[in-house]
Parts: structure tokens; C-alpha cells; sequence
């Protein structure tokens, strides 16, 4: 895992310094560059496999024509080795596996890396630049151009610091983040800036841009499993996941949180591990919000070697006031924090850590997946038992707790002002299209293009595939993944993904919906798979997310954080909001008369970011 930074056309080797710099934390092991005719490429390493001086980067293919920085991990690169034996190989690197790989197939090499990715390869030949992002987007890349001055990188902050770099806000992509919550792909909160889109490649000659797509994921039914063969063929599949990504030349770990996907996860890894393979987690202080006692149960039933921290509600506190330095776009996901906290502590003990990220996705997992059902039935209901459900919901009492009733039936109801393909979003979301125009001065213009654009490139047969799709596109990619991207490595942690395996991937995305979930039952197959190698309390017990009591918070110890941040003069420096509109979220949540806590700190985690970006130097 590390941080990557470059630039074709304007600039000098100072400029690229001073990108690979301003990402140096996502490599501590080590940097360095390449600079020749207005060629960049710089490179921070965190070294994983091989972490001889030899696999530094950039690296060169033995021919001299490529050259490369890469992000990420190649699993398959023993196997994909062996397909060019006589190649002279100086390292034991999958970077260098890559090089061979472009040296006997050119550009067809892509399609071959399984795997988390994000590189940028320079073909000296034929001038081109080639920048590459995996399957599911695992792995950030950022890219813009400027004139003939193209730049690219990890993070945001890495082009920020090239001369040519122009920041100007994206008004669209304001809309879309108060929408999402995140900026999804491939748009950023700056204007002609973009993130590359996941199973794509970008070719830059020096005066043109093409992309190509490698990879699609496809959701016809193949097989014709029961749903015992099934359960079978995914153990099978992600024992094979996990037994791949514990290959390391550092120490690894396992998140432990307590649910299902890490315990999974967990099971996996200490089956393959072959001694006690070391656990991380957190508690909290807030009881409503640990987990801990549950982690500590899979442990012991697991016999890992068991790490674990209590947090105290200060430190998230403080955590909380500075999480605009540790994000380079806005993502109002307050659980950034522990999983920084998280990350933080578990760097201490290992570089390499394996999560349960992507199990909600690909199995039906969230609440929301349950909301359909529920759905389904209140829109049988006649009208006049709508507006009385309407009625009843002013008259409960507003709670601060964690998803309290309250708070869960507004979201609910909210999800019928707009299409069915747009509900669950809908649910998701701070600002809705209609709110927008309350909150901003700005039309919100097409807040569903994202939506619609995955829906038509998605060749998923049913409702509940074209659902499934979308969040793996949207929620997973752009709000989990990135969330887990910042917080590990700010602190040189690398943390993999077996759920995001490709072969796990695409078998699970042909299973029929009923495999996944059937009535208020989510998640059932991999359930019925952890059916006697996990403790049944941890099958059968509710989903409880990665939360932090914000809501209570912000009518208490962050008010004055919250008060100070929005303002009526800090919202007027940027032009953007009504400052009445604000006012009136802040005074209704502080008295309790709505649980605004959702709206609140997307506009909070806003305006952090963008005193960064535009009031700083």
C-alpha cells in the first residue's frame, strides 16, 4: 500500500517533491522519483511484499520502455509470474510482475491483475501515460488536466500542491455531496477534477484522453445450485479470498467488530493462519454503541490472538473537531473517526489488516434492505392511513439515541417523495432534492444522474440485483472504502477486503435474492455458511453499524463545535447556504423537536473542508 503522484507536461522535479509530499503518510518506508522531459512519477512506499531496497519504486521493466508507480496489491502474481518465464526478474514484487505482464501483453496486461490497485504507467515508446483503477474502486486515483499539464495522484491534497492545479468549486458536486453524504465517482467537489472510474483505464498521449473499461460485472444465472450448493461453493470461494490476502511480508490482523463479516472474516484467516492470528477492536465507552463484548466472544471461540482498546467519548470528541484535516473531499460518515481511532491502534502491532467491508452489499445486509419489505406493504395501505401515520410521527417525542424510532420513521416516509429507484438513496441521504432548494442558493440540478447512469450500464435482471449493484457503485465505493482508505493509512496501515474478492463478487451477484435475503431475514446465505464456526449470538443478533452517539453529542459536548462551524458568519463566507435555513436545523435539534444530527454534520464536515481548501493559504 502507498501513495502515489505525478504529472505529464508542465512542472519540474520541486513540483513533483512536493506532490509525493503532501502524501507522504501513505508510505513511510520510503520515497521516490522519476523526472525526464516533463515526465513525473513519484512514489511514498509502504512496503508489503518483498520490502527489500531492490522493489523500491518508480520501477522500470527490463526492456526500459515502462515505467511505474503502483498502489495496491496484486494476489494473483506468483500465478501470473509464471506466464512470462523468461522474463529477468530482479525482485520478488508483484510491482515488477505487473512491468513483465506489460512487456509480453502491452496494455491487455489489466485484465489479468486480480487484486486492489491504483497505478500510473508510463510507456516510454510511445509517450503515453497509462493510470489504472481496480474492479471496485478499492484503491483511490485522482486525475486532472490543466491546459496540456495533466496530474494525477492518491489523494486530492497530492495535485493541490502541482503550480498548474486550479481549485474551484463544483457547484453539481456540492449538490450531489449533500445528497450522497460523499462525492461519487468520477466526480470530485472540485471543478475538471475527477476520480477515475473503478475497472477503468485512462491513456493520455500528451495532447488526447481515451478510456477503456476492462472489466464488467455480470449478474446472469449460470448455475442452477440449491441453496446448500450454494452455501458450499462460497465457503469454498472465500476460504480462497481470505487465504490469499494474508500473503505478507509484514505482520498481519484481522478488524474484529463483533458482526458477522469481520467475524467471518476472522474464521477464514485463523483457519489458514496456522497460529493465533492477532484481532483488533474498540469499545466505547456509550453502552448503546459497544460492540466489544462480541468481538471478545469471537475471539475466544476463534482463539485469536485478542487486541482491544476502550475509547473514551473524549477522544472521539476531540477526533470529531479535526476530521476535516484527515479528509481530502468532504464524507459526512462520523464513523471515520473510530475507524481512524481503530486504525491508529491496531498500526501499533501490525501492517497489514484484513475487514469485513463489502458483506452489507453484496448479502442484503443494511436495515434499508429490510425497510423494502415494509415497504412493499405501506404502499398497499390507503391514503388517509398514510397521513395518519404522518400525524402520529409529529406527536412522538424526538430521541438522541442511536437510530432511535422517531428518527427511523421519518426516514421511512421520506423515501416515498421519490421514485422506487431512488428510495433507498432517498433514505441514505442528508438533503434531499426538495430540501436543497430550502438550504442552497443554487439549484440542485440532476441529483439522480449518478444513479441512473449505474442503473443503465448494470446488466442486473432483477429489482433487487439493479439495488444491489448501485450500492456496491455508490455507498461501498465511494463512502466505505474511502472512509477505510484515509483512516488506515494516515497511520501505514493496509487493509484488504476478501468479501471484494472477484470470484466471490461475481458468484454472489447471480444468486438469486431469495439466497440473500427472504422477508426481514438479510444476509442468509452467509449466515447459513457461519452456521457452526462462529457463536450463534453473533449470526442472530441485530446489525448494529459502526456508530458514535453524534446526535446526543452535538446538543452537548460538540454545541459549541457545531455552533461555531455553522455560523451565520462562517456560512456567509462561502455564498453558498441560507443562513435561516441552518438556524433553523441547529435550533429545532438542540430543543428537540427533530433529530437533525444527519443534516447537521454534513454540513459541518462541508464547511471544515472548505475552510481548508479556500479560507487557508
Amino acid at each position: 500500500m502507498c501513495g502515489i503522484a505525478g504529472f505529464i507536461g508542465l512542472g519540474d522535479e520541486s513540483d513533483l517533491r512536493n506532490m509525493i509530499g503532501r502524501i507522504a503518510y501513505r508510505g513511510p518506508d520510503g520515497r521516490g522519483v522519476f523526472f525526464e522531459d516533463g515526465v513525473g512519477l513519484a512514489h511514498a512506499r509502504l512496503a508489503i511484499i518483498d520490502i527489500s531496497l531492490g522493489a523500491n519504486q518508480p520501477m522500470t521493466s527490463s526492456s526500459g520502455r515502462y515505467l511505474i508507480v503502483f498502489n495496491g496489491e496484486i494476489y494473483n502474481f506468483k500465478e501470473l509470474k509464471a506466464l512470462v518465464p523468461k522474463y529477468p526478474f530482479k525482485t520478488e514484487s508483484d510491482t515488477e510482475v505487473i512491468l513483465a505482464l506489460f512487456e509480453a501483453f502491452g496494455y491487455k496486461a489489466i485484465e489479468r491483475l486480480d487484486g486492489m490497485f491504483a497505478f500510473a504507467l508510463y510507456d516510454m515508446q510511445e509517450k503515453k501515460l497509462v493510470l489504472a483503477r481496480d474492479r471496485f474502486g478499492k484503491k483511490p486515483l485522482y486525475w486532472a488536466r490543466f491546459g496540456n499539464t495533466l496530474l494525477f495522484g492518491s489523494e486530492l491534497n497530492a495535485l493541490r500542491a502541482h503550480p498548474a492545479f486550479r481549485k474551484e468549486l463544483d457547484a453539481a458536486s456540492l449538490h450531489k455531496y449533500l445528497f450522497f453524504e460523499y462525492v461519487p465517482t468520477p466526480h470530485t467537489m472540485l471543478k475538471d477534477v475527477y476520480k477515475l472510474e473503478p475497472a477503468s483505464c485512462l491513456i493520455y498521449d500528451g495532447v488526447s484522453i481515451t478510456k477503456h473499461r476492462f472489466w464488467k460485472l455480470l449478474h446472469e444465472r449460470i448455475g442452477t445450485e440449491t441453496f446448500g450448493e450454494a452455501t458450499e461453493h462460497l465457503d469454498g470461494l472465500m476460504n480462497v479470498a481470505v487465504s490469499k490476502r494474508l500473503m505478507s511480508d509484514r505482520p498481519v490482523g484481522i478488524f474484529l467488530s463483533g458482526g458477522i463479516d469481520s467475524s467471518a472474516v476472522a474464521y477464514y484467516a485463523q483457519k489458514n493462519f496456522g497460529r493465533a492470528i492477532p484481532t483488533f477492536s474498540i469499545g466505547f465507552e456509550e453502552r448503546t454503541f459497544d460492540e466489544s463484548s462480541y468481538a471478545r466472544a469471537v475471539a475466544k471461540h476463534l482463539g485469536t490472538e485478542h487486541h482491544e482498546m476502550m475509547v473514551t467519548s473524549r477522544s472521539v470528541k476531540e477526533a470529531l473537531e479535526h476530521v476535516g484535516d484527515m479528509l481530502d473531499e468532504p464524507l459526512a460518515d462520523p464513523s471515520v473517526v473510530p475507524t481512524q481511532l481503530l486504525s491508529k491502534f491496531t498500526s501499533n502491532d501490525v501492517t497489514v489488516v484484513l475487514g469485513g467491508d463489502g458483506g452489507d452489499e453484496l448479502f442484503s445486509g443494511y436495515p434499508m434492505f429490510q425497510a423494502d419489505v415494509l415497504a412493499r406493504w405501506y404502499q398497499y395501505l390507503p391514503r388517509f392511513m398514510h397521513r395518519l401515520l404522518l400525524a402520529g410521527l409529529s406527536v412522538l417525542p424526538v430521541q438522541h439515541g442511536n437510530m432511535s424510532i422517531d428518527f427511523k420513521i421519518q426516514k421511512f416516509l421520506k423515501g416515498f417523495e421519490v421514485p422506487e429507484r431512488y428510495r433507498h438513496q432517498q433514505w441514505l441521504s442528508s438533503f434531499s432534492a426538495s430540501n436543497q432548494h430550502l438550504l442552497c442558493f443554487s439549484p440542485p440540478g440532476d441529483v439522480y444522474e449518478d444513479i441512473n447512469r449505474y442503473l443503465e450500464e448494470s446488466d442486473a435482471g432483477t429489482s433487487e440485483q439493479q439495488r444491489d449493484y448501485v450500492y456496491l457503485r455508490t455507498y461501498l465505493m465511494d463512502d466505505i472504502l474511502v472512509k477505510v482508505d484515509r483512516a488506515s493509512m494516515r497511520h501505514g496501515l493496509e487493509v484488504r477486503a476478501p468479501f471484494l474478492d472477484t470470484a466471490v463478487v461475481e458468484f454472489v451477484s447471480t444468486l438469486p435474492a431469495s439466497f440473500k435475503q427472504r422477508g426481514f431475514t438479510t444476509k442468509r446465505i452467509l449466515k447459513a455458511m457461519m452456521r457452526g464456526k462462529i457463536p450463534d449470538e453473533i449470526i442472530d443478533r441485530p446489525k448494529k453499524g459502526f456508530g458514535i452517539p453524534l446526535a446526543q453529542w452535538l446538543s452537548s459536548d460538540l454545541r459549541s463545535l457545531c455552533e461555531s462551524v455553522l455560523s451565520s458568519e462562517e456560512v456567509a463566507k462561502s455564498g453558498l447556504f441560507r443562513s435561516p435555513y441552518i438556524e433553523q436545523l441547529k435550533r429545532d435539534h438542540f430543543l428537540k423537536r427533530r433529530n437533525n444530527y444527519k443534516e447537521l454534520w454534513t454540513l459541518m464536515v462541508f464547511q471544515m473542508w472548505y475552510h481548508k481548501w479556500f479560507s487557508l493559504p
